[in-house]
């Protein structure tokens, strides 16, 4: 297999094209298939299927006419700064591929830093990031549990009911909730309509699974539940399974229980859907939430990395 210094080219550009989305969506599912993880993360994927996203920059490696890697770079965080995911296609690998592409990814930044994200705790991923001078900075657990065992009764506090989502009527205040919900998380707290509706488009999605919690007309909580592997078309290379997907609780009302029982209902709609399994993801430095699913019957699973480069300017 040709090495990166016989005809590798990177290029670092704008939107995609179909006929370069289609090559690297190729490269996606070769590496998720080889992997048993996705190399990069929901948020990446959905705006590359797109052709990308207008604020981000793409990282081609392109050999001999054929594109083998690929790096996307999102610049939009002014305060915790840029950060990148790279996939290289599985027979490229050892190449010096992934190198070449974070080393463009680097040079695009200009001096301002980068945090540099891998899916899986791989060792090879180690070992780039501390030869370019990446520094592990934090973790992102995979927990899962069975939906065969026992779950605990929903406790809702008083004044609070449960309900699904309704597309196109409550669309607009769910956003404003996530936003309070998580007005300390950049990468959650930012989402806007078009990520939302992004996301509704997708054939995993199912308002059944949807579940917000109110406080009269309010909107207090919610429990976006999500299926996916199997025939679902998302390329994630396993038998299909649940996912906590994102929970989340106005501010007014955190440490009432009210995620706790956001969470039961959205386990007992993934076991009703006969699925064996639910997965979530959670920081590792977030102790209460990890202590929350444990107590649920969680346990650590995987555990995503990010690496960070200092700002040289």
């Amino acid at each position: 297999m040709p090495s990166a210094g016989s005809g590798l080219q990177i290029a670092v550009t704008g939107r995609l094209s179909p006929e370069q989305v289609a090559q690297i969506v190729e490269i996606f599912g070769a590496a998720t298939q080889t992997d048993g993880v996705r190399p990069l993360s929901e948020h990446v994927w959905l705006h590359l299927r797109y052709g990308g996203d207008e604020l981000a920059r793409n990282a081609i490696a392109n050999l001999d006419g054929k594109i083998i890697g690929y790096g996307h770079l999102d610049l939009t965080d002014i305060v915790e700064g840029p950060s990148a995911e790279v996939v290289v296609a599985p027979d490229y690998r050892n190449k010096g591929v992934g190198r070449a592409l974070v080393s463009a990814i680097v040079q695009e930044t200009s001096g301002r830093g980068l945090r540099l994200w891998a899916h899986g705790e791989h060792p090879a991923a180690a070992q780039m990031a501390k030869a370019l001078g990446f520094e592990r900075s934090r973790c992102l657990w995979q927990m899962r549990r069975s939906l065969f065992a026992a779950l605990p009764d929903i406790r809702l506090p008083v004044g609070v009911a449960i309900r699904t989502f309704r597309p196109g009527v409550d669309d607009e205040d769910w956003v404003r909730l996530n936003a309070r919900a998580f007005a300390g998380h950049p990468e959650q707290g930012n989402w806007t309509i078009d990520d939302l509706h992004r996301r509704m488009r997708e054939s995993w999605f199912d308002p059944a699974g949807f579940f917000l919690a109110m406080r009269g007309d309010r909107f207090v909580g919610f429990h976006w539940t999500k299926i996916h592997g199997g025939d679902d078309g998302s390329q994630h290379g396993h038998e299909p399974i649940g996912e906590v997907y994102v929970v989340g609780v106005d501010p007014q009302e955190q440490g009432t229980g009210l995620g706790t029982a956001l969470t039961i209902a959205g386990l007992e709609h993934l076991r009703d859907a006969k699925l064996p399994q639910a997965m979530l993801y959670v920081d590792e430095s977030n102790s209460a939430a990890i202590k929350v699913y444990t107590n649920l019957g969680f346990t650590h699973w995987d555990t995503d990395v990010m690496y960070r480069l200092a700002p040289t300017s």
